[in-house]
C-alpha cells in the first residue's frame, strides 16, 4: 500500500471509530465486537502472529482454546480502539465514568519521595490508564511515529489533551525524558515491546528469551525513581486502572535482573486475563545469535 492509499484508509478507519465512540455505549460495544470478529477472520497476518505468541505462552492449551483467546482479544481490541476516541476527545466526566482506579495511594506516597516511573505494559486499556493519570498529574510519556501520519496526529493529540502532558518521540533518547522527570512529571513508560537488540537484554518471557529494553532500569538508576507497576484492563464496559506497590530497589539491580522482574510481573498479570494483552505484536522478533526466527 502506497502512502496516499494508507492515509486514505487510515482516515476512513479513524472516521468510523470516532463515529462509533459517540454511539450509546451498549450499541457501540455490540458493533465493535462484531467488527472484531470480522477483523479476526480477515487480517490473517496479525492473527497468525497472535496464535504463535499464544502457543509459546500457553503450550498446555489446545489450539482451539488458543484460538478462542485470540478471538476474544481481537473483539476487545476493537472496543479499546473505538474507546480511545471517547477518551481522547470526550468530556472529562466521560473519562471519569469509563475508568475505575485502585491503588492511587501508591502514587501519592511515591511522589512524596521523589521521581516516579509508572510501568505500563501493553494491555488493551493502556490509553485509559494514561489518560486518567494525565488528567490528575503532570505526566510525560514516550511514543513512536506510526506509519500513517493521520494516526500519529490523532494519537498524539489525544494523549496530550491535558495541558501538563508532554509526549517525547522515542528517537529523542533518554535525555529529553530525564529533563521532564527532574521537573516533577510522572513518567508513564511502555517498555515491553521488541525494539531490537540495541540497549536490550535477552530474558525469559513465558519461557522463551525475548529482547527486553533496559530503559526502565537505566532511568531508575539515573534518577533514583520509584517504579509503580500498573495494568489497565477492559472489564465489561469499564476500564480498571490498577496500580501496584512501588519497586524501590530497581535502580540497584543489574539490567538483566530488572528486566527479569518486569517480564515476570507482566507474565503473571497476563495469566490473570490472557485475552487482554497485545498478542499481535511480534514480541520474539529479535532472536539471540544462532536462534531460528519465530515468525517464519
Amino acid at each position: 500500500m502506497n502512502e496516499r492509499s494508507l492515509e486514505t484508509a487510515t482516515g476512513a478507519l479513524i472516521a468510523v471509530a470516532r463515529m462509533l465512540s459517540r454511539w450509546p455505549r451498549p450499541s457501540m460495544l455490540k458493533m465493535a465486537r462484531f467488527l472484531g470478529l470480522a477483523v479476526y477472520a480477515l487480517v490473517t497476518r496479525r492473527r497468525r502472529v497472535a496464535l504463535i505468541n499464544l502457543a509459546i505462552a500457553f503450550p498446555e492449551l489446545t489450539p482451539a482454546q488458543r484460538q478462542a483467546i485470540a478471538r476474544e482479544h481481537t473483539k476487545a481490541f476493537i472496543v479499546s480502539l473505538v474507546d480511545r476516541f471517547a477518551l481522547w476527545e470526550g468530556p472529562i466526566e466521560q473519562l471519569n465514568r469509563m475508568v475505575r482506579v485502585s491503588g492511587w495511594a501508591h502514587v501519592e506516597a511515591a511522589r512524596e519521595s521523589g521521581p516516579v516511573i509508572m510501568l505500563a505494559p501493553h494491555f488493551l486499556g493502556l490509553d485509559a490508564g494514561g489518560l486518567y493519570l494525565s488528567s490528575k498529574l503532570p505526566m510525560v510519556s514516550v511514543y513512536a511515529q506510526q506509519k500513517s501520519q493521520r494516526l500519529t496526529e490523532a494519537m498524539t493529540s489525544g494523549r496530550a489533551r491535558f495541558p501538563e502532558t508532554t509526549l517525547v518521540l522515542r528517537n529523542e533518547g533518554l535525555r529529553a525524558v530525564l529533563r521532564h522527570l527532574k521537573q516533577g512529571k510522572v513518567l508513564y513508560l511502555l517498555p515491553d515491546m521488541d525494539l531490537g537488540a540495541r540497549d536490550s537484554v535477552f530474558v525469559p518471557f513465558f519461557g522463551l528469551d525475548a529482547a527486553t529494553v533496559t530503559t526502565l532500569s537505566r532511568l531508575a538508576r539515573m534518577t533514583g525513581a520509584q517504579v509503580l507497576p500498573t495494568v489497565t484492563r477492559l472489564q465489561a464496559d469499564q476500564y480498571h486502572f490498577e496500580i501496584f506497590p512501588a519497586w524501590t530497589d530497581l535502580g540497584a539491580l543489574t539490567p538483566e535482573a530488572s528486566a527479569r522482574r518486569m517480564n515476570a510481573f507482566i507474565e503473571a498479570r497476563v495469566r490473570e486475563d490472557p485475552h487482554q494483552y497485545l498478542w499481535t505484536h511480534r514480541r520474539y522478533k529479535t532472536r539471540p545469535p544462532g536462534e531460528q526466527p519465530v515468525y517464519r
